[in-house]
């Protein structure tokens, strides 16, 4: 079968990586969580006081970057089949996943060195396509000939929910919605004003706004449209390259 790229872009607490690992299982692609990239570099950053009361000590960081000190790998999951996040070799899915780095992701994502950084690792993984990818550039900067491009929103009030009662499932007890929401909402405006790669759908997105869809109904609705546009690449080979 013809391998395409699916670029997979979207607002925070969207749903969208969780539509993504299950279109990769169900065909049998690799899935590239690039939040967990950006994740990854926050929680270092915050570990080696890179980053305080909102300041980021952005020459040290670069440094840090250049001098290879940080390494954002992926470990397979025998138990589950999905990847883990690794941060120079431990696993630290649970603790990118926390409030903390939650709150501090979205300015470390807007610092162009640090999106250079990682999106010619994203680009490096999908050179032999057979890739399922989300984020927030990835039909725009990272992959902009994906054969199959969405764009995930919903309320920020639905996905705030999501979040709260998603830290509250992983015990979680000093979350509470309104700090979820405000999260919420201030990463929509960074990612969306940032002077580069600002969030956006690229010009051939398709729109999916999921507030009101339930997992399985979106699961199946971007299955739908991955045959057609895998189709779409068989009859004719040279779309979008």
């Amino acid at each position: 079968m013809e391998k395409i790229i699916v670029a997979i872009d979207g607002h925070s607490s969207c749903g969208k990586s969780t539509m993504a690992k299950a279109l990769a299982r169900a065909v049998g692609y690799i899935y590239v969580d690039t939040g967990a990239m950006y994740r990854c570099v926050t929680l270092y950053a915050l570990r080696h006081r890179l980053m305080e009361n909102g300041r980021i000590y952005e020459f040290a960081l670069l440094q840090h970057i250049r001098l290879g000190y940080i390494k954002v790998t992926f470990q397979l999951d025998p138990a589950t089949h999905q990847p883990l996040a690794r941060l120079n070799g431990e696993v630290v899915e649970s603790e990118i996943r926390g409030m903390e780095v939650s709150n501090n992701v979205s300015p470390i994502a807007a610092l162009p060195f640090v999106r250079t950084f990682l999106v010619a690792q994203q680009q490096a993984m999908g050179r032999d396509k057979g890739i399922v990818m989300d984020g927030r550039d990835i039909a725009t900067v990272v992959f902009p000939q994906a054969e199959l491009k969405v764009f995930v929103t919903a309320t920020p009030e639905v996905r705030a929910q999501r979040r709260y009662l998603e830290l509250q499932a992983k015990g979680d007890t000093a979350a509470n919605y309104d700090d979820v929401l405000r999260n919420v909402q201030e990463r929509d405006y960074i990612d969306t004003h940032r002077s580069v790669a600002p969030l956006r759908p690229a010009d051939d997105s398709l729109i999916l706004d999921n507030s009101n869809l339930t997992p399985e109904q979106q699961n199946a609705w971007l299955l739908t449209q991955f045959h057609q546009r895998v189709n779409q690449s068989i009859i004719n080979p040279n779309l979008h390259c």
